[in-house]
């Protein structure tokens, strides 16, 4: 019998990509295994979701969090680290939370509010419209910081969860595909040059290629963001086919 784990490593030979996601994500480590080659690995981490990042408590309690879970995703000898939530990343300077996080493990990290800004920047568009499963409240935050960060929000739209409370969240990763579908095609507009898929737990990725053809236009999601900015900062420059033309620009 051959030993396949006579290597130095068994997986991950090529890289080992660390993710911390909230209590309730079950997509976002989904769509990642979905997009990732063999050499590839993944190693996942839960910490408490932070929505007010903000005010000096809410930030406060961010980076409590997030320096634990860094910690401990650090001690594994990966090749970078990415904070997968979108709105709980969401707060300027877009490099300050990321530099703590790769100061605390030595390696690169990044979060996916960046790796939005910086995949609307490598495709070069400045005018997009934005799905969310969010409440209004989410939707002015996220709102606000993409125009702050130079980007026009031709419009934002949300499913509203959330509005009754935290508790709500965990329905985001269980919305029928095709009203996921419906409610993406409903923000787009002639005038957007993109459209953004917000929520790391907004089950998305096998929409994105059929939207884009029919759309005419990138589809640009949360966690397919976010790989690829990861990826790309572990030196990575793979394009992987399938997945929008993020990847494959």
């Amino acid at each position: 019998m051959v030993n396949t784990f006579s290597n130095s490593t068994a997986y991950g030979k090529r890289a080992k990509l660390g993710l911390i996601v909230p209590p309730t994500n079950t997509v976002n480590e989904a769509e990642w295994h979905i997009m990732l080659p063999p050499d590839i690995s993944l190693h996942v981490t839960r910490m408490p979701l932070h929505t007010d990042v903000l005010s000096k408590k809410g930030k406060e309690g961010l980076y409590r969090d997030i320096e634990k879970s860094t910690t401990d995703l650090g001690m594994a000898g990966l090749t970078s680290i990415a904070y997968g939530c979108t709105a709980g990343s969401m707060a300027d300077p877009i490099n300050e939370l990321t530099d703590f996080m790769s100061k605390i493990s030595g390696i690169p990290c990044v979060s996916t509010a960046g790796s939005i800004i910086a995949a609307l920047n490598h495709l070069n568009v400045k005018k997009i419209s934005v799905a969310t499963p969010y409440h209004e409240d989410l939707n002015n935050h996220e709102m606000l910081f993409l125009e702050n960060n130079g980007f026009d929000v031709l419009g934002i739209s949300g499913l509203g969860i959330g509005s009754g409370g935290a508790h709500e969240y965990i329905q985001i990763a269980q919305t029928p595909i095709d009203k996921i579908k419906s409610h993406i095609f409903s923000v787009n507009c002639d005038a957007a040059e993109a459209l953004l898929i917000s929520c790391t737990d907004f089950p998305s990725l096998n929409l994105i290629p059929e939207l884009e053809q029919k759309i005419g236009k990138p589809i640009i999601s949360s966690n397919q963001a976010t790989l690829w900015w990861a990826i790309r900062s572990a030196g990575i420059d793979d394009f992987f086919i399938g997945y929008g033309k993020l990847f494959e620009t």
